[in-house]
């Protein structure tokens, strides 16, 4: 263990962000899902959703295209590699933390 103190990645420590995150890496299989399908899911206004989808394209951890499907527009969020790898760090880093207080909690409990 180092002394180095663990600094988790804010801009996926922001707990919209980190849900948003989670299911666009949840399944290996999907590379993208539909805007609307993150809404829904995650129960967001449309403002909060674009709020939080816009900070984590400005840090180049997802990408947003559109598509007309039948003449009705259709917006797709997928995690960019960059994202993907960024995200699986800060899930290491979060989890290092809590192993921390885990053995701080074990500790005080001796």
């Amino acid at each position: 263990m180092t002394n180095e103190p663990i600094v988790l990645n804010e801009t996926f420590h922001q707990p919209t962000r980190l849900r948003i995150m989670t299911l666009l890496t949840a399944e290996a299989r999907t590379d993208r899902l539909a805007y609307t399908f993150i809404q829904q899911t995650l129960q967001l206004t449309g403002g909060n959703m674009t709020t939080h989808l816009r900070k984590l394209e400005e840090a180049g951890y997802v990408a947003m295209t559109k598509e007309f499907h039948e003449s009705k527009p259709r917006t797709w969020v997928e995690a960019t590699p960059k994202g993907r790898r960024a995200f699986a760090e800060y899930i290491a880093d979060l989890e290092a933390c809590l192993a921390m207080t885990r053995r701080a909690a074990q500790r005080q409990g001796e």
